[in-house]
């Protein structure tokens, strides 16, 4: 998948909250120090690992193809990427009105260690860190 068809369904999954990334930002991204792309057809994860930390930067599922364990296998493969990168914490910011992202990232394991207020296009995200083994 390019950063321009990513930037494409990016777009179709968010709209302010947060605001969908450009394909200049998905290729800056892919190519910055411990950055990774996870793709499937219809979802895609974009992830960072560096020392002992990993970082969830944004999760795309096709609206068609919710529902279907796309998310959640993606995310498993993110956990086990990053820690075979190293990483012994994975971290995310998640809208906190995004209540089906939410209800994934509590059942993978993750809490909330802190809030960040306006983080989205003036929307709240809750700050989520999840012990890798």
């Amino acid at each position: 998948m390019t950063p321009g068809a990513m930037a494409a369904l990016h777009a179709r999954c968010f709209d302010a909250a947060p605001p969908p990334w450009s394909a200049a930002a998905f290729a800056a991204t892919l190519a910055a120090p411990g950055g990774f792309a996870l793709i499937d057809d219809d979802a895609f994860l974009i992830g960072r690992a560096i020392g002992p930390d990993a970082e969830l930067l944004t999760l795309a599922v096709a609206p068609e193809c919710r529902r279907r364990g796309l998310a959640r296998d993606l995310l498993e493969r993110f956990h086990a990427r990053a820690h075979a990168r190293g990483a012994q914490a994975a971290f995310l910011e998640v809208a906190a009105s995004n209540q089906p992202a939410r209800a994934l990232y509590t059942g993978a394991g993750y809490t909330q260690t802190g809030m960040r207020p306006g983080y989205f296009a003036g929307a709240d995200a809750l700050v989520l860190r999840k012990a890798l083994a």
